[in-house]
Order: structure tokens, then sequence, then C-alpha cells
């Protein structure tokens, strides 16, 4: 190993604990002769014993000090409550699971590099990955005097490699080894391996994380209510709750379900198709639940042009532009669109599944209306409902008309 240089700024590391960024702990730190700092912006997925533990791993691979920061609440509030209120899903099915807070994370690293006196930084991404580009462009745009490394992407190491490095040192292995990538936070859990690099795989029931036993081991049937205030899930079961504590309790009753199981298949950010597997218990629930108490109380042209917004925004986020100004224009539409979702929803969860069974709110459109669908008129006559019926035909009839003429 090189000898330190004396006074050398320290390498801080984005470290997550997982195969990549346990390989650069001790690589780094032989390569370049200088003190490795490891830092993990907890966004959720964890507890104080998997803290201890990452720590332990930490410091077991040679780094000089490890720092973990609490992000959750911060998640919420700059990203999660927006991909709710917009009922954000890429390619219609995956929430965003991870990968929507590398951008606070980089945040984080940031801020962490000044307080160390440091202007080198590093993180674990591959080449192939979308996180590096998350990573860097936050990075750049926040403090672009940093000099960032990227071991695993620039030296193009595989999997395999790194295993063998760390068990030829006795250095500590993660648990899942060189087989699956496996990436946690509080809106939910991406998985990748061999089956997830074509599309036609599944992975296996014993690499899915949180729900693993959810169909060998199959619940009865469970009916909760999830309260709403302004957009933001605000109660369970009546219990009022912080955000971050609903999303954790309601995630621990969706993974027992297999709630919000999937595997996406999509664009990445540098071009070309990707594949990943996830597990997002609470954002299936929660953005289910939005979507249905806002059908409630939205008008058909909020409802719309919010989601001509959602889309790009989820993009935006996607792709770690998250710091690019038009995302706040976004949200504060989004906000304004929020202020009557109000209310309670009541999901039924079976396996596999959680069913809106159905929605209250004091600002109910359905409920403002005197008129009975199907049934009976209220603030119009049936002389009205005649006339509309026949000027919404119009334009037909004038198109009709016009080719005959032809």
């Amino acid at each position: 190993m090189s000898q330190t240089p004396a006074g050398a700024q320290p390498i801080l590391l984005a470290f997550s604990g997982g195969l990549d960024t346990s390989f650069c702990v001790p690589w780094l730190a032989e390569t370049y002769g200088r003190p490795v700092v490891t830092l993990t912006v907890d966004t959720g997925g964890s507890d104080a014993a998997a803290a201890k533990v990452l720590e332990e791993r930490s410091r077991a691979l040679g780094a000089v000090a490890h720092h973990l920061v609490d992000a959750r609440r911060a998640y919420f509030d700059q990203v999660i409550r927006f991909l709710i209120m917009g009922n954000v899903r890429r390619g219609g099915l995956y929430p965003l699971c991870v990968g929507a807070e590398r951008v606070l994370q980089a945040q984080t690293v940031a801020q962490w590099a000044r307080k160390l006196g440091t202007d080198v930084v590093a993180h674990g991404s591959t080449a192939a990955g979308n996180d590096q580009v998350r990573f860097e462009v936050a990075l750049r745009t926040l403090a672009p005097e940093i000099e960032i490394l990227a071991p695993v992407r620039d030296r193009a190491f595989k999997r395999p490699e790194q295993l063998e490095y760390l068990q030829s040192r006795k250095l500590p292995v993660p648990p899942f080894g060189a087989a699956y990538s496996v990436n946690r936070g509080l809106w939910g859990t991406t998985i990748g391996g061999k089956e997830t690099l074509t599309s036609d795989g599944c992975i296996p029931d014993g690499a899915w994380v949180m729900t693993k036993e959810a169909f060998t081991n199959p619940q009865a049937p469970e009916r909760h209510t999830v309260g709403f205030e302004a957009g933001i899930p605000c109660s369970l079961d009546g219990n009022a709750l912080d955000p971050v504590s609903l999303i954790e309790q309601v995630e621990a009753i969706g993974a027992k379900f297999g709630v919000g199981r999937g595997i996406h298949l999509g664009d990445t950010i540098i071009g070309f198709k990707g594949r990943v597997a996830f597990e997002a218990p609470a954002a299936e629930v929660l953005l289910t639940a939005h979507r249905e108490l806002e059908k409630l109380v939205l008008s058909a042209r909020q409802a719309r042009m919010k989601d001509t917004l959602a889309a790009p925004y989820g993009d935006l986020v996607h792709e770690g532009q998250h710091l690019d100004p038009v995302c706040r224009d976004i949200e504060a539409f989004m906000l304004s669109s929020q202020q009557r979702v109000t209310g309670e929803v009541h999901v039924l969860f079976r396996p596999g599944s959680v069913f809106v069974e159905g929605v209250a709110s004091p600002y109910s459109l359905m409920k403002a209306s005197k008129g009975a669908y199907g049934e009976s008129v209220g603030e119009w006559t049936p002389e009205d409902a005649h006339g509309f019926s026949k000027m919404l035909a119009l334009p037909g009839i004038f198109y009709t008309r016009a080719g005959r003429q032809g």
C-alpha cells in the first residue's frame, strides 16, 4: 500500500455497503495513498442495527472514519411528496423506488466534503448504470470544484473481480456477494442480477428482499385506512403519523402481502434498454390510494393538466436533473393542485394486491352534485340534457356533412 502523504486530503466516499462501494474503500486507499472517509446518506430502508453493521464494515475495510446522515425526512420533503402528488410511475409501472434520492445524497456529499475540507469525492457507480449520471450531474451543479473518482466505472472492474479482491485480502464481503446488486430506500428496493440482464428472465424467489415469504406463507386479508391532508399521507387507521413513519408502516403491511413487486424494463439515461426488479409496497399502496382520492376531488382539467406534467417531472428526477429550476415550477403546480386532496382511502390487502374499496373527502365533487348518475337529474332538466347532447354532436355532424359534399 502507498504511504499516505502528510496532510493529504481524505477521499470522501459515498458508501452504501454494497459490493461496489465496499471494494472502493481499500482500493482507493491503496491506489491514491490517502485516507478514506465513508459517508452513508440514509434515505430509508435501514435501522439502528443495520447502521451499526455498516459502520463496522466500513472500518474493517480500512476507512479512517464513517459518518451516517439521516436524510429520510428531507428525502420525503424534497422528492417523495411530489412523486405522490404526481402519481409518478416510469413506464406506467415503476415508482422510482431508488435513484430518485441520488441528488439528495449528492447534495449531502458536497456539504460534507466542504465540512471535512476536501475536494475529492468518490462513488461506486458503474459505467452501465444511471447512478453515475445522477451523482455527477448533481455534484458538478452544486460543487464544480470537486474532483470525482469513480473506480468501478473508470477502471471497468467486474463484480467477480471486486469479490476476489476483497476475499484475497480477507476483507468483509456484503451478504449478496457478486450475485445481486440490492439498493434499498424509503420508497422501495431494487434488485439487479443475471436474470435482469435479459428481457425474459425473473429473479428467483430467494432474491426478493422485502416480500420473500409473501406467497409461500400467504396472509389473511386485511383492511386499512390511509388519510391524506393536502396530498400528503398523514394517518393510518385513524392514527396521525409523520410521513416517514407512515411510509415505513405501510411498507411493512404491504410487504407481507407481496404488494408492489415488479420488474421494470425501460430506457436508461445513457440511452439503452435496462431492466431491474423492484419491491415497492408503500409506493404501490400510497400511489394507488392517492390516485383514487384525486379522482373524487379534482376537476377533469386539473387531473389532465397534472398528468401532462407528472411524466416529464418523473423523467427529470430519474435523470438526476432534480436541481433544474423547471422542477420547482412543476412542484408549484403540484402543490396548488393538492389543496383539496384531503380525505380517507379504504384499502383491502390480499396476497399480491391492494384494492381500493372506497374514498371519502369533505371536498367530494361527487357529493356536491345533486344528480344521481343514470337515475335522475338534479340541476338541469330533461330538455337541457337533450339540448346538450345535440350541441355536443354538432362537430361530428359538420364533419360528416362535409365529407358527403366532397
